[in-house]
């Protein structure tokens, strides 16, 4: 008698395999329902402030990447889809709201998640470089670091009576790139390069305003996606993501994507991004473009008290310091314009 034995190999990184993949990965009912109530009255109240302009670093309607001119909602002359800097701790809200977005950036979920993808051991989850006692001490990683969250809102405002939309791009290559250009800057499938960055929309309403093109994100831009028109409404191949309130989509921010907004409906989606030290020269641009080097070391985490929370905050605050420092005085420019 001949005995066969399978062997069923469990994938380690189910979500990494997945956003190499497709480009995106979608987590259901990341938050809790007491925590989504807890999110949408402080983002609620943030949103309310930043559209009378008491707040100068918004998302103006009409204009789709940074630098945004914040005085023109301040004069009434036009409205936002964006609120940036939720962990600025100039933030014009209570300190209770403050700390609803720290909460939220550290939630261990999220940067449990962020771990994998960017290949961070449990034990290196802090950032500091040395784990902290609960690993083999063998760290190839280098830690997480700290990067942005900002929140996308409902457009309102002058320039907001008519449907608004993003054009189709990637966050970090402009469209002038040669299909050289893209493929070296791209997460190819047959380079495997590790990820330096992921990044994430969390709804706090239900949100189906993002819309990508799987698998773009490990390829040049076909003929087609060359030529159609900047504000394609059936791009080939594209799929609408549809999250419900609490959930989250990590997506490569190369993949090629691009947001509807909707007036009449509520939005107010959260929208962040964890790095990885090691991609210090790459996320500068994309990073510090933000101008979030300025007040990072400001910033009060005090909320997640003195364990292990704090000390993965600290290190994770640490490392985008540092990275402020490698940069001072230097011009790192936009990655896009318009």
């Amino acid at each position: 008698m001949t005995t066969t034995t399978t062997t069923i190999t469990t994938d380690p990184h189910p979500l990494l395999t997945r956003l190499r993949r497709d480009g995106f990965v979608i987590l259901s009912s990341l938050l809790s329902p007491e925590e989504l109530a807890s999110l949408r009255g402080a983002a609620a109240r943030l949103t309310t402030t930043a559209r009378t302009g008491a707040w100068p670093h918004v998302r103006t309607v009409g204009k789709q990447f940074p630098p945004w001119d914040a005085s023109l909602v301040a004069r009434g002359e036009a409205g936002i889809w964006g609120v940036q800097h939720l962990l600025h701790p100039d933030l014009p809200c209570a300190r209770e709201d403050r700390d609803e977005f720290v909460r939220l950036y550290f939630h261990p979920r999220l940067l449990a998640v962020a771990g994998e993808l960017l290949q961070v051991s449990d034990g290196n989850v802090n950032g500091d470089g040395h784990g902290d006692g609960d690993d083999d001490g063998d760290d190839r990683s280098g830690g997480m670091m700290m990067e942005l969250l900002n929140m996308l809102v409902r457009p309102s405002g002058p320039g907001a009576e008519k449907p608004f939309a993003l054009r189709w791009h990637r966050d970090d290559i402009p469209p002038t790139a040669t299909p050289e250009e893209e493929l070296a800057r791209l997460k190819t499938e047959s380079g495997r390069q590790a990820y330096v960055h992921t990044q994430w929309n969390l709804p706090l309403f239900d949100d189906d305003s993002l819309i990508v093109v799987p698998g773009s994100h490990a390829r040049a831009r076909t003929e087609a996606e060359r030529n159609a028109d900047p504000y394609e409404d059936n791009m080939p191949g594209q799929v609408v993501v549809r999250l419900k309130a609490g959930d989250c989509v990590f997506y490569d921010n190369n993949i090629l994507h691009r947001g509807v907004y909707y007036g009449e409906r509520e939005r107010m989606t959260l929208h962040g991004s964890v790095g990885h030290a090691k991609g210090s020269k790459e996320r500068a641009r994309n990073v510090l473009q933000h101008g979030v080097g300025e007040w990072v070391d400001r910033c009060d985490f005090s909320v997640l008290g003195d364990g292990k929370e704090r000390r993965t905050a600290e290190g994770l605050r640490k490392r985008l310091v540092e990275l402020g420092r490698e940069n001072q005085g230097k011009d790192v420019g936009y990655s896009l314009e318009g």
